[in-house]
């Protein structure tokens, strides 16, 4: 079923734990103003859900559900999250061909050892710890069919929000007074 408009943008934002997915679409969500909706897996799956990361689980349905639904209300979405690609893969692949205007997908590359590193730094470390960060890391996770760009660890968060924003064509489009 088709999605949007030929104005909206839709861009698919993943990564490994601590790859800066969040940080990245806040500074989009920032940069851009009104009128682009964040689809944040975690938000959908731990909050609205409160449900494990599952192969079936609901969350993949709903995030599916909330990206259509905003895309078809006229707003530009970033859906961002770990979205592992042999859960989440075919229903991303599908919401990309089914969007009716541009659509992008990045996929931010950070090592492991820089994972541990940037994780140590957040207040989840005190429940997660690093053996379970290495159970989680999933090397180069890519979507089916190479529709995504790969974004490396070396590039900073201000140079990763610009590139998405230019390539996205947002940098050229007015916020939305929703």
């Amino acid at each position: 079923m088709r999605a949007g408009t030929e104005h909206t943008r839709l861009v698919i934002l993943r990564g490994n734990s601590a790859s800066g997915k969040s940080s990245v679409a806040a500074g989009l969500r920032a940069r851009f103003g009104r009128g682009l909706a964040l689809v944040a897996q975690d938000n959908l799956r731990r909050v609205v859900l409160r449900e494990h990361d599952r192969p079936g689980a609901a969350t993949i349905g709903l995030i599916d559900l909330t990206a259509r639904h905003a895309l078809d209300a006229g707003f530009h979405v970033v859906v961002e999250g770990i979205l592992r690609a042999d859960r989440y893969g075919a229903m991303l692949t599908r919401l990309h061909t089914d969007h009716r205007g541009r659509s992008h997908a990045y996929y931010l590359d950070v090592p492991l050892d820089e994972t541990l590193a940037r994780h140590a730094t957040k207040p989840i470390a005190d429940t997660v710890g690093e053996s379970r960060l290495r159970e989680w890391y999933r090397p180069c996770d890519l979507l089916p069919g190479g529709i995504e760009t790969v974004i490396t660890a070396d590039s900073a968060l201000h140079e990763t929000v610009d590139r998405i924003m230019r390539e996205t064509g947002l940098d050229r489009l007015p916020a939305v007074d929703c």
